[in-house]
């Protein structure tokens, strides 16, 4: 990890009488807290993690203002789940959100597979304290805009914390990324608005709103954008854009790998999605422009992360994630590392990075201990603040804890019911179906590409009897075999997708990029064009 020595000079004082009393310093001036938090959005779809062919200038500008975290996790491989560990600062197990919510389970589920998907909470423990309570309570404003996916009626934001809520509700994508929106909870824009836009718009509005009252308390704000999940849409002339950039198509063709179940991406040259990555980009860029003409860009906290990998199978195969193995919905890196940046002028050097790694359920107690709130230990089991290390302080703590994912599911995208342990460099992943283990050093084998398991038995033991420990404590629910299933029609099933269904699947791809493509007669409604 980098850190300049100055901050520990700058913190003196806060650091002299104890760390835990950021309040102290606090409540000179309580910082603003703006949580972007993106839909399906992977570590590689940011050109400041490495891509050559998504433009991100203004989230790259974002990560290089504070600290990005080179270890970054999302708590789960779907949304859902990660939200509400975002929302109460603990592991997926622990909550019981464990899959998107609406999924089938139980019998219900009936795709031929194995296993049944375990069930799972429908919707946002009403009992517990989410961090938007937490911050309401301590008298912040409370502000939410996009995507929910916790609940409907009843475990709205409104039902948890926050006083305003934009556009949220139980649906997990909208049905149309440009206005006439078709969303209950979002007035209609102009014909062709772009949404993504319109809520970092209305996000811009709240935050000059709060600047221009006299008697304005500080503000917990959570911008939780919709995109870049599916419908994958963008406009016309930002699909010529890429289209003219996208690299040259590789030389067999082959844009998709086989990878155990589903085809998975290879290559970054989607240039509808590669457009809905700017509009994303420049949303975020608008809210950080207001943020910096409210006169309180250095006392304001900005963190931005995604709530899963990128999406290289199932859904709209739009990206890849190399050198990251699968994306989202599989057990694999590409599924659950994140964009994970944390921008605080006031007190995190610009240009700094850590390398421990750290989930979205760190960020509760991280906000409350920077903004001098009163930890709830007893909510935000889990989580642990990166306080400490934010301003370049050790933190042993996070360099020994366990992390633990549970996804007793099948995923759309091709994952299989798993449970993960991380300590250290090592991961283990344990398959619900026949028991068995991967095991993988991730400091020399990010791709996670050599299986350990039989060369390193007794690590691999440990990990698994320390992730079958921990899942029994929290008393997680776990896929049971279904009686129905037919292997000869797996067999057959497998055989589609992996003849007829890729190579399907290889000429719609190759066509986006083809001069004179074109989705329907108006480009979704996206005009001007």
């Amino acid at each position: 990890m980098s850190y300049s020595a100055s901050i520990c000079t700058r913190l003196a004082t806060i650091l002299a009488i104890g760390f835990s009393s950021f309040c102290d310093a606090a409540e000179l001036e309580r910082p603003d807290v703006l949580l972007i938090l993106v839909d399906d959005l992977g570590l590689y779809d940011v050109s400041v993690e490495g891509s050559s062919f998504y433009r991100t200038p203004n989230i790259d500008r974002l990560s290089r203002g504070g600290m990005r975290f080179t270890a970054g996790y999302a708590n789960s491989c779907v949304c859902s789940p990660s939200r509400a560990s975002i929302m109460l600062g603990q592991f997926t197990a622990r909550h019981g959100v464990t899959n998107w919510i609406g999924a089938k389970s139980g019998l219900d589920f009936n795709r031929n597979e194995p296993l049944l998907n375990a069930d799972y909470a429908r919707q946002l423990p009403t009992k517990q304290t989410t961090i938007a309570e937490a911050m309401r309570d301590a008298g912040y404003q409370t502000f939410f805009a996009g995507k929910w996916h916790l609940g409907g009626e009843g475990s709205l934001p409104t039902d948890h914390g926050f006083q305003t809520n934009i556009a949220g509700s139980h649906k997990g994508h909208p049905p149309t990324y440009f206005s006439p929106y078709k969303n209950s909870r979002l007035t209609d824009g102009p014909d062709g608005e772009s949404l993504t836009l319109r809520l970092a718009d209305e996000t811009c509005q709240f935050i000059r709103k709060q600047a221009a009252r006299k008697d304005a308390r500080p503000y917990f704000a959570m911008l939780s954008f919709y995109t870049v999940h599916s419908p994958v849409q963008t406009t016309k002339a930002l699909w010529k854009k890429y289209q003219a950039a996208a690299p040259e198509a590789p030389a067999d063709g082959q844009r998709f790998k086989i990878d155990r179940t589903l085809p998975v991406r290879q290559v970054q040259d989607h240039p509808i999605y590669a457009g809905m990555v700017e509009t994303l980009d420049d949303a975020v860029g608008r809210v950080l422009k207001t943020i910096d003409e409210s006169g309180k860009a250095e006392s304001t906290i900005v963190i931005f992360t995604s709530d899963n990998g990128g999406v290289s199978s199932g859904d709209a195969y739009s990206t890849s994630n190399l050198p990251l193995r699968g994306g989202k919905g599989r057990q694999w890196e590409g599924g659950i590392r994140e964009p994970f940046y944390i921008r605080y002028p006031r007190l995190v050097e610009a240009n700094s990075t850590c390398d421990l790694p750290v989930m979205g359920s760190d960020i509760y107690p991280t906000v409350l201990e920077l903004c001098g709130v009163d930890a709830k230990p007893d909510q935000h089991v889990d989580g642990q603040s990166l306080a400490k290390v934010l301003v370049g302080k050790p933190d042993t703590g996070l360099e020994s804890r366990p992390l633990y994912w549970h996804y007793p599911h099948w995923a759309n995208q091709g994952g299989e019911p798993s449970s993960l342990i991380r300590r250290g460099d090592y991961k283990l992943i344990h398959y619900h179906q026949g028991a068995r283990n991967e095991l993988y050093h991730l400091a020399s084998d990010p791709s996670e590409k050599n299986d350990l398991a039989g060369k390193q038995p007794e690590k691999t033991a440990d990990l698994a009897a320390q992730l079958s420990a921990w899942l029994k404590s929290v008393n997680a629910k776990m896929a049971e075999p279904d009686s129905r299933y037919d292997a000869e029609a797996a067999r057959k099933k497998w055989a589609r997708i992996h003849g007829e269904g890729k190579k399907r699947l290889e000429a719609s791809h190759a066509a986006f990029v083809e001069p004179g493509w074109q989705p329907n007669e108006n480009w979704w409604g996206s005009a001007p064009n």
